[in-house]
């Protein structure tokens, strides 16, 4: 909830300077806004050093810092209000109370109920309300902050000119000879594409500020590139684009997509990779011929929660290098999907519907360090992988069900405190980590049949659960020995009905 050092320096800065209020005692965090009291002369300070100073020395000015302060007031009071209130939904929640809250006020044109049921619904109401407007006051702050950084590098920018006035914005002459001869390439681009009904155009590394809302009328356009670009928006008008293929707007300032963005119907490929979006649009959803979404290297907190739901057809999604700090329960429905990248992330847990991936080949989970500790028992489902990375995390354990992964080719394991399997066994490859955990888990069969077998007054069921009959068939040979001489009579295995 504080600012970012790195993201927003001199707002850190110049919080770290407001007038301290009296701070519980218990806490072992610095709080950047109610800083620890100074130590005895003996001890060294535990605040934190600025080194910004140095690279800002009018940072130094006590004027400048009374005019930042004050500059900041609405942040201050923001952040006060969201400690009191807590930390931020999860957007899919967020999402699971909107559609809850549209069924109850659907239902309360209903009149004939009881007064308890009324009441009770009103409760509910009010409690998703204030998840919702929770969510919406966090996604505002984080809005305000970047507001109050660019403030505050105006008023260091006019302090150095000696109180000038800032006029920042226009650029230099320079600058504005670019601008031109790129107006003059786009009126140029434009007459040629109406002209010749051209299908495809790239203007990537024009160094575009803008994309002119004509380009919207360029409805035979089945490929537009504005890759490397200095573009902050996209026009609404993009929506006529009606035939639109493929759309590539990497390298950008986009911190938004527009929501007409859902009416490209026939969009294929989409690459937003390397901008400063913060979440895509629900209208994605709409562009349901998506066969790849690249949207790695944004700020990305969450993926909409229908994505899977809508995107059936996609192949490809790639979103390394955001903020996720999971991924939406739907993402099980993407059953075309054959490639999964959500590397360096800060994602915690990874839903069980992933096991319903079939298609997936590669899946790369690296780099989540020290959030991601473990896997759910469905990663044994996707019998199609050959790739896995989950390199750079927590994962002490394998899912017991890892061995079943028979056409796994790549794994990489590094970097974490594994003890399941053990290091010398991962030393020697994929192959024998398949062969281990396939033991591991028919080990364990064996141990939950025997259990059962000495329940007294359990009705015997005849057979090994169906489900699990052709893998145990598929690694009896890689593995023989552990199937104990395969008796025909067993009972059902409790562990399995539970695991899988």
């Amino acid at each position: 909830m504080d600012p970012n050092p790195n993201k927003f320096p001199i707002l850190s800065y110049v919080m770290a300077k407001l007038p301290s209020v009296s701070r519980a005692s218990h806490s072992p965090e610095f709080d950047i806004e109610q800083p620890p009291p100074p130590p005895p002369a003996d001890q060294s300070s535990p605040e934190p050093v600025f080194e910004l100073t140095e690279r800002m020395p009018y940072l130094n000015d006590p004027e400048l810092i009374a005019s930042m302060r004050a500059a900041v007031e609405d942040v201050s009071r923001t952040r006060s209000v969201l400690k009191t209130l807590g930390d931020c939904p999860d957007h899919e929640f967020v999402d699971i109370a909107r559609s809850r809250l549209a069924e109850i006020e659907e239902l309360a044109v209903n009149r004939d109920q009881e007064v308890a049921v009324e009441v009770e619904r009103e409760r509910e109401r009010q409690s998703y309300v204030a998840v919702i407007r929770l969510y919406e006051m966090h996604e505002n702050y984080e809005k305000l902050l970047s507001e109050a950084e660019k403030r505050l590098e105006k008023l260091y920018e006019a302090a150095k000119k000696g109180g000038k006035a800032v006029a920042v914005e226009e650029g230099s002459s320079g600058e504005v000879m670019v601008e031109d001869g790129v107006r003059d390439e786009l009126a140029a681009v434009l007459q040629d594409a109406f002209a010749k009904n051209v299908e495809r155009i790239d203007l990537s590394q024009r160094r575009l500020p803008v994309l002119p809302e004509a380009f919207g009328k360029l409805s035979m356009l089945v490929s537009l590139n504005l890759s490397s670009n200095q573009l902050e928006a996209i026009p609404d008008s993009i929506a006529g684009l009606e035939n639109l293929e493929e759309l590539y707007v990497s390298s950008n300032l986009l911190e938004s997509l527009p929501d007409s963005i859902g009416l490209l119907l026939k969009l294929k490929i989409l690459d937003v990779s390397s901008n400063k979006l913060t979440s895509l649009p629900d209208s994605i959803c709409h562009c349901r011929s998506l066969v790849e979404l690249d949207a790695s290297f944004n700020k990305l907190t969450y993926l909409p929660t229908n994505i899977g739901y809508e995107l059936v057809n996609l192949k490809k999604l790639s979103v390394p290098l955001n903020k996720l700090r999971s991924l939406p329960t739907s993402i099980g429905e993407m059953k075309s999907l054959q490639f999964l990248d959500a590397h360096f992330n800060e994602l915690r847990t990874l839903s069980p519907s992933i096991g319903r991936l079939s298609n997936l080949e590669i899946l790369n989970l690296s780099g989540n360090f020290s959030d991601l500790t473990s896997l759910p028992v469905t990663i044994g489902d996707l019998t199609n992988l050959k790739e896995l990375d989950i390199s750079n995390n927590q994962i002490h354990e394998l899912p017991a069900t890892f061995g079943r992964l028979e056409k796994l080719e790549k794994l990489n394991v590094e970097e974490n405190p594994m003890v399941v399997p053990p290091r010398e066994v991962v030393n020697d490859g994929v192959e024998a980590v398949k062969m281990f955990m396939a033991k591991r888990w028919l080990d364990l069969l064996l141990e939950e049949e025997e259990k059962s077998k000495r329940v007294e007054n359990e009705p015997a069921q005849g057979g090994w659960l169906t489900r699990s009959t052709s893998w145990l068939s598929n690694v009896a040979g890689s593995v023989g020995g552990y199937l104990g001489g395969g008796g025909s009579t067993t009972v059902a295995d409790p562990y399995l009905n539970q695991q899988l």
